[in-house]
């Protein structure tokens, strides 16, 4: 028997489909907003879609971030972006591509730098990686496709195991998730890279379990009771799944809250993109992808399928 959070609760989520959509259009809004920015190259984006160059040091003895910072500065770059590890004592410096300085030519310039300005500290060159603008292109294009892709999948595993409005409804619910979070990178000037990609692609995978809980049991629930309103269905299923939902939920959320405090910068946004988007997720599964389906058929007949 499962973890019982709450008790038995009676809430009208589909009488809150108005609200829930309006504010679902708003977060969607500012999520295009953000995707036509990134396509228009004028967001925040990370070396991986910009081009640029990423250098990582590897030094004989602690440094202060502050004075590498200032260093870089000094010598004209003022937008690169620095990620120390205090294990090894290592810096990753990025660098977004310029007009100003041939790519070629980035990673040996910033090693002559703290070659003459860390003269009493040593240092080993971990690794260098230059990305063009052309393969930032190929990336932005090639994470389009894979979330296209994805979508696409979805639907036609949901159209196959319930029914083909269920499978767009739970489309329509994943890309409202990956929008929201998009939207919010975007709002706050965060990096948008290749990591995002990832961890909206693993919240997609999420929000698509979620909504699949919600959906078996309103399967279940039609089958046990085809002469009910499908809006009294839907409800009395939700409520039936929503402490087993919060559960998982707050269960997810503190995990990827340690990843946030304790797993150090690399993975620092990455970590934030899911927190944000478990969230979202939870919330589009109740209020956004069931009040979809019912909006759509509730004047029809749902044909429920045996298939599991």
């Amino acid at each position: 028997m499962g973890i019982q959070l709450l008790g038995k609760t009676n809430i009208n989520f589909i009488g809150f489909r108005k609200y829930s959509f309006i504010l679902s259009a708003i977060l969607v809004g500012i999520g295009i907003i953000a995707l036509v920015q990134l396509v228009r190259g004028q967001a925040n984006l990370g070396i991986d879609f910009a081009g640029g160059t990423a250098v990582q040091l590897k030094f004989e003895k602690p440094f202060q971030m502050d004075q590498a910072r200032h260093i870089l500065e000094r010598n004209g770059f003022k937008d690169c972006e620095l990620q120390q590890f205090t294990e090894g004592n290592k810096l990753l410096i990025q660098v977004k591509k310029t007009t100003a300085i041939p790519l070629g030519k980035v990673a040996d310039k910033i090693v002559a730098i703290f070659t003459k300005e860390f003269a009493d500290n040593k240092f080993l060159i971990d690794s260098t990686t230059e990305i063009g603008p052309k393969v930032g292109k190929n990336l932005q294009h090639d994470a389009l496709i894979a979330v296209v892709i994805s979508a696409i999948g979805m639907i036609i595993y949901l159209a196959w195991r319930f029914e083909f409005s269920f499978g767009v409804a739970a489309a329509i619910a994943t890309f409202h998730d990956v929008l929201t979070v998009l939207g919010v990178f975007y709002l706050l000037g965060k990096e948008v890279n290749l990591l995002l990609v990832t961890a909206l692609l693993t919240l997609a995978g999420y929000s698509l379990t979620d909504t699949v809980v919600v959906y078996d049991r309103i399967r279940e629930n039609l089958r046990l009771r085809p002469r009910d309103p499908l809006g009294e269905v839907m409800n009395r299923s939700i409520n039936e799944v929503l402490s087993r939902t919060i559960v998982t939920t707050i269960t997810v959320f503190l995990v990827c809250l340690s990843l946030f405090f304790f797993g150090g910068e690399v993975i620092h946004d990455f970590s934030f993109a899911l927190l944000i988007g478990i969230c979202v997720g939870t919330y589009s599964s109740v209020f956004v992808a069931s009040p979809i389906v019912y909006r759509w058929r509730k004047d029809k007949k749902i044909r429920i399928r045996t298939r599991r």
